[in-house]
């Protein structure tokens, strides 16, 4: 366990100006986990509970100063990588991380594959879906789809857990080893995110809520994933705690706009500090 210093996670993402996913959703549960949280930010949405209504995008110079920046001075214990609208942006990364020998340090990345709003706006170019398998062919790393996505990437349609596995089992040989495949789109009452690590298969099991209070649960899970894995903990035991933080988050939301609401990041603090 890191219990000497403070995690330090840099988030590579996309800011969402109603602050329910994103690199606001992201900081919110770094910071609930008690991980210093550094942000570059890809592109600027205009968006609320009912979808986004404009994306602009970030320099690739800008992009390349913050992670540079964030990564030379401060340093980082897991980098998290959410929306990436171009696939230039990849190609930075890519060279940032072996400048700084990330991969051979064994800091792990998580990458959420963002692709569509909750609304289904598409939030990456179709080169950068290219990019984007590109990336994760050359870089091990924990690759967070939900079903949509990992359709996208294997080419499977998902109608089922047993759609899941054989999904997963293609993204692997295509590229990383690691993946999280949530189950939140099948229309089941028992739903089921399947991770895949070190060629075994692992469940984990919720009841489907009935709400529209979803937005921003992609992002979650997969910061509440880098925050454990900064701290030193597995990738079974970083995907069980991140897996029920979700799912009270989800029990706690607040209601707030009138579609797809945000969550409630800070049910775990105490109304009195």
């Amino acid at each position: 366990m890191n219990k000497h210093k403070t995690p330090r996670v840099l988030v590579i993402a996309g800011s969402d100006s109603s602050g329910g996913a994103g690199i606001q959703a992201d900081i919110k549960t770094l910071t609930v986990f008690k991980v210093f949280s550094m942000t570059a930010i890809t592109a600027i949405t205009a968006q609320n509970t009912n979808g986004v209504s404009s994306v602009e995008s970030v320099s690739l110079d800008l992009i390349k100063k913050q992670i540079e920046d964030c990564i030379s001075d401060i340093g980082v214990d897991a980098i998290k990588i959410g929306m990436v609208n171009k696939g230039e942006i990849f190609d930075l990364i890519f060279e940032a991380i072996k400048k700084h020998k990330i991969i051979k340090k064994s800091i792990p990345i998580i990458l959420d594959p963002v692709m569509f709003a909750k609304g289904g706006f598409p939030l990456l170019e179709n080169q950068a879906i290219s990019a984007l398998k590109e990336f994760i062919h050359k870089v091990d790393c924990i690759l967070t789809p939900n079903i949509p996505e990992a359709e996208t990437l294997s080419g499977i349609k998902i109608s089922n857990k047993n759609d899941m596995t054989k999904a997963v089992k293609t993204i692997k040989i295509n590229g990383t080893s690691r993946i999280l495949l949530k189950g939140g789109h099948l229309n089941e009452i028992d739903l089921c995110d399947i991770l895949y690590d070190k060629n075994k298969f692992f469940e984990f099991y919720s009841k489907k809520i009935d709400t529209n209070n979803t937005h921003g649960t992609g992002c979650t899970i997969s910061s509440a994933i880098a925050a454990n894995l900064s701290k030193g903990f597995s990738l079974y035991e970083s995907v069980s705690i991140a897996h029920k933080y979700v799912y009270k988050s989800i029990l706690k939301a607040p209601n707030l706009g009138s579609g797809h609401g945000p969550l409630n990041h800070f049910h775990v603090i105490p109304d009195k500090l």
